[in-house]
């Protein structure tokens, strides 16, 4: 594992427990409900439409945690996967399977380095797992690897903007810019763990060089009773003013759809 790889399993092998059990009312609902409910703000999957329908779809969640996402979708008949790389937060999955009775399959690795075949998914997909707590510069590429024809990537991160605006050793983002926007990759965050941004054009050409292309870039506004147990008081405010997170949703290109589409609307030679 890479330097960063290690500190974050170490960290989050660490505060596992504490992290499900701050946010289990945000977060634990979903494996019991079905309910899929996206970023610090949770708002629904049914409002923001970001994954669609998964029934019959293979589909892998790029840093599960506790996996509450992917047995949100099993509920909604997706042949759902969980990797992660904490094995404290696997533990904490195999539990919740056990309550829930929703078993799915779940693995430890890292989202850099995956251990599934070529075109293995219909959907990956991150609620800030994988493609935020690991190089993107890695992932997309692995991502683009495991993508069927077709197959959709959408993932939750900070939006850039609220990145260069929140001081490294502080919880709260400010009104002014105080981060150099060109360069940002590696983000230092106040526990101690390392995160991943890129400017926009980065994030854009990046997925171009992999051959996939933004089909929705979602910038989540919160209502103005929205509450986190994630975020307070100021940083709701801060997002009603500023994007605070943003949604990808990036596509493969099906070629074999395309060429027959265009088969079927050519005119027919004389």
């Amino acid at each position: 594992m890479t330097d960063y790889e290690k500190t974050n399993r170490a960290a989050w092998n660490e505060f596992a427990e504490d992290y499900q059990a701050e946010n289990a009312a945000q977060i634990m609902p979903q494996a019991f409900t079905g309910e899929l409910c996206w970023g610090t703000w949770h708002i629904p999957e049914a409002q923001l439409q970001v994954l669609g329908d998964v029934g019959g779809k293979d589909v892998l969640e790029l840093g599960s945690g506790a996996a509450q996402m992917s047995m949100a979708l099993s509920r909604h008949g997706a042949r759902a996967i969980g990797l992660d790389l904490s094995e404290s937060q696997l533990a904490i999955a195999r539990r919740l399977m056990r309550e829930t009775g929703i078993t799915i399959p779940i693995v430890q690795g890292s989202g850099e380095r995956t251990p599934f075949v070529n075109e293995s998914f219909d959907v990956v997909f991150s609620d800030y797992g994988a493609l935020f707590w690991a190089d993107p510069n890695l992932t997309v590429p692995e991502v683009a690897r495991l993508l069927r024809p077709g197959g959709l990537l959408a993932f939750t991160n900070y939006s850039p903007i609220s990145t260069i605006a929140t001081p490294y050793d502080a919880e709260h983002s400010q009104e002014r810019f105080v981060n150099d926007y060109f360069g940002i990759h590696t983000v230092p965050l106040s526990d101690g763990t390392i995160s991943f941004q890129l400017p926009y054009g980065e994030w854009t050409q990046l997925f171009r060089r992999c051959g996939l292309f933004v089909e929705e870039l979602i910038e989540p506004r919160p209502d103005e009773n929205t509450s986190s147990t994630y975020a307070d008081a100021e940083d709701l405010r801060w997002s009603r003013r500023w994007p605070w997170e943003c949604i990808w949703r990036v596509r493969k290109p099906d070629e074999r759809a395309r060429g027959k589409d265009e088969k079927r609307h050519s005119s027919p030679s004389g």
